[in-house]
């Protein structure tokens, strides 16, 4: 274990500084300074040596978190980020991305500020890459079997590296012009710059990992096609549909979907001219969803140069504090603001739009109103209607599942009852050698869950094909199974 007194000795929870908000917003690097080491090493003594550590159940991913942390206080790092690669493909994308439900069930997290796991996670890899520890796992046998990944986000990279590394050829098919799904054109630049996804996937490459971009399967590369050129699929194609407001005005110009705005934005920082771009450049812009991708639109509008933004969302404010509804060691219900919401904007909560307005077919104005929480149904707050000019709106109210046309309609997948692939507690679609990973076969979910699902779908590819797995799958819950 770390210091069996530094819980007691250390009570503060520190993490590293953000830039200043009127710096960071001239340019689209990530908010965080540097985080001394020193400080990381106290930090990392505050792990208690718990007789059951709810980390690992809080982490999907069943990360082995008192064991690297000690690993860090006591300066094995290169112990520690084996200990961390065991579990954790991409630690470097959880350890800037995840939630952290892991620290949300860390058993100081009772009566003190819990454990920093998530910055020690990332520590722990940046050093390793400084050091060049992190190198290509070549796989020792080659089964012959082929495989193919459909979809580079989390999952899907996760599926791929699991399988390449256990002997199978394996093809990652993305249709966008890039490797990286979400994590490439979803996340913005100040959340994670994208080097952090180009040095993995040389690493993938070097593996035996092969990437095919431009590719929509199932209309450039047909069903047929694949199902006789490989040997088994995992369908990795995430939830892409975004939820909709459909009332009146919503053929207005200049309401779009969050997913059609950002990976605009992320195109222009590659480099890319984007035709047409929407942008948030001097306009009145309001946003409606008050998670995490409103959250990334916020940021981006702000460094854009907008004149206004406003965030609207449904749900009333959290407590500041841990609610009474999500006690320990689930994940808290609580107000957060994120560095996005740092940098300016209006958050505005209990709030629903009921219509949109316009002149000369773009969109001016929205009408909306205060809700309350009556039995369970949200209630209109009588005489609270008012309007908010708006010149651009962005939908950020989440996910309802994967798009069907060009490839699921066409393998033939059942669906569950929540618009999502229908799977066993295998990842096992009802298509024979067809398997799903991620939020296509679990709905919207986090990062961390679509690595873990990721892997554990690996291994039960690679028991279908082999007969047996050599992969560790982590410890993934039956409930996944759409029922």
């Amino acid at each position: 274990m770390a210091d069996p007194r530094g819980f007691l000795n250390h009570t503060d929870r520190e993490l590293p500084d953000r830039r200043p908000v009127d710096l960071r917003l001239l340019d689209w690097k990530e908010v965080y300074t540097e985080f001394d080491k020193g400080h990381l090493k106290t930090q990392a003594s505050r792990c208690m040596d718990c007789g059951i550590p709810f980390c690992h159940n809080g982490c999907p991913l069943g990360n082995l978190i008192p064991e690297w942390n000690d690993l860090v206080y006591k300066d094995r790092w290169r112990e520690g980020i084996e200990r961390l690669h065991a579990t954790n493909n991409f630690p470097e994308f959880t350890g800037r991305l995840c939630p952290a439900p892991c620290e949300a069930s860390c058993v100081l997290g009772i009566n003190q500020p819990a454990v920093t796991i998530k910055q020690v996670e990332v520590e722990l890899v940046e050093n390793a890459f400084d050091e060049g520890w992190v190198a290509p796992v070549m796989p020792t046998v080659k089964t012959g079997k082929i495989v193919a990944v459909i979809g580079s986000g989390p999952a899907g990279l996760a599926a791929a590296q699991q399988l390449t590394r256990a002997g199978h050829g394996v093809t990652v098919f993305e249709r966008a012009d890039r490797i990286g799904g979400l994590l490439r054109y979803g996340i913005p630049e100040f959340k994670m710059e994208k080097r952090f996804i180009d040095r993995r996937l040389e690493q993938m490459q070097i593996e035996g990992t092969v990437f095919r971009t431009n590719v929509n399967v199932g209309v450039d590369v047909t069903v047929d096609e694949l199902r006789e050129d490989f040997d088994a699929v995992v369908l990795a194609v995430g939830s892409t549909i975004g939820r909709d407001l459909p009332i009146p005005g919503r053929e207005l110009d200049g309401i779009h979907q969050a997913m059609e705005f950002l990976p605009q934005a992320n195109r222009v920082q590659h480099g890319d001219t984007v035709p047409g771009q929407i942008v948030a450049t001097g306009k009145k812009v309001v946003i409606i969803g008050g998670g995490d991708t409103g959250a990334d639109c916020l940021g981006t509008s702000l460094r854009q140069g907008a004149e206004s933004v406003h965030q609207f969302e449904i749900m009333p404010r959290p407590p500041m504090e841990r609610a009474g509804s999500t006690p320990w060691p689930t994940y808290p219900l609580m107000y957060r603001v994120s560095s996005a919401h740092e940098e300016g904007g209006d958050r505005v909560f209990s709030v629903n739009t009921e219509e949109f307005t316009g002149e000369n077919g773009k969109v001016t104005a929205l009408k909306a109103h205060e809700v309350k929480m009556v039995a369970g149904r949200f209630e209109k707050v009588e005489g609270s209607d008012f309007t908010l000019e708006a010149d651009l709106v962005l939908l950020a109210m989440g996910f309802v599942g994967p798009e069907r046309e060009d490839l699921l309609d066409k393998l033939g997948v059942a669906w569950g009852e929540r618009g999502v692939i229908k799977r066993d507690s295998n990842f096992a679609s009802t298509v024979p050698g067809v398997f799903v990973a991620g939020d296509a076969g679990r709905g919207q979910s986090l990062i961390v869950w679509a690595i873990a699902e990721g892997r554990a779908a690996a291994a039960a590819v690679d028991k279908f094909l082999e007969g047996h797995t050599v992969l560790p799958a982590p410890i993934v819950p039956t409930q996944v199974a759409q029922r």
